[in-house]
């Protein structure tokens, strides 16, 4: 009888626990302009721990991974808009660690709506966690088109969203310069400069490339024949070059003339 009360006593404690499993609401903050996220900890042990989920299924039928994100053996929630307990946001589609530290974990929230979900970071901050929004609102007429969440570049970082590069070794988050200040730049990433610091985006018309250290930007007019080749990649290897201002900042510009365009510059 003893036994039976013990075990009926155990099998409450432990429903009680998990019921009651620590977690915590936290605000996030906009991002200030180009802010390094790689903050030094001296416990040897990860704070940031992903945590992945029973996966969901989506309407085609193939599985959602999900995760959340635990500081400590705290569970994170993050407050989506004004306070109110129904936006909490604790589950994301994807998280990944943008510094070698283990100290910056970039995560999207995890949305059926079918729109580009927002990103965050998640960042130990003095042993506390720290959440930074990388929002920034438009009203571009084709932002649905052109707002692909996630974009590796190489092994170099992530555009998000068009907005931000986010380096993948040192968590350093530039904020990129839009051509028009309303609206998200509207086109696709193309490429990146041999320096590695200029974006090129590919627009209806022309490229609009942004140097996201010095904050430069350069639109070049696309010919009717890049646009009608089936190959653009190549006619742009053939017909552009990478040039340097006089402060050593690179553009992709037209050839002009004879002169040779070093094939190597775009590898």
């Amino acid at each position: 009888m003893k036994t039976t009360i013990y075990v009926a006593l155990l099998s409450v404690i432990l429903f009680s626990c998990k019921n009651n499993e620590n977690s915590k609401t936290y605000i996030p903050r906009e991002i200030t302009k180009n802010e390094s996220f790689n903050i030094y900890s001296e416990r040897k042990d990860t704070a940031i721990k992903v945590i992945q989920l029973n996966a969901d299924s989506k309407d085609s039928g193939k599985p959602q991974e999900l995760f959340s994100v635990k500081f400590r053996d705290t569970t994170i929630n993050i407050q989506a808009g004004k306070a109110d307990s129904a936006s909490k946001i604790d589950k994301f589609s994807s998280a990944t660690f943008v510094n070698t530290q283990r100290t910056a974990l970039l995560v999207q929230v995890a949305d059926s709506s079918g729109l580009v979900a927002p990103f965050y970071l998640i960042v130990n901050r003095d042993e506390q966690p720290e959440i930074v929004s990388l929002y920034k609102p438009s009203s571009g007429k084709e932002d649905i088109k052109f707002t692909k969440g996630l974009v590796k570049v190489g092994r170099d970082g992530y555009v998000v969203n068009n907005d931000f590069f986010i380096t993948n070794v040192n968590a350093k988050v530039y904020v990129l310069k839009r051509q028009n200040e309303g609206e998200r730049i509207q086109g696709e990433f193309f490429m990146k400069s041999p320096d590695k610091q200029t974006l090129v985006f590919l627009e209806q018309s022309s490229f609009y490339q942004v140097n996201y250290i010095t904050g430069q930007t350069f639109t070049q007019a696309l010919s009717p024949d890049a646009r009608k080749s089936a190959d653009i990649f190549t006619f742009i290897q053939q017909n552009y070059m990478w040039q340097k201002e006089k402060n050593g900042t690179s553009f992709l510009k037209a050839i002009n003339g004879d002169r040779i365009v070093n094939i190597q510059e775009f590898k």
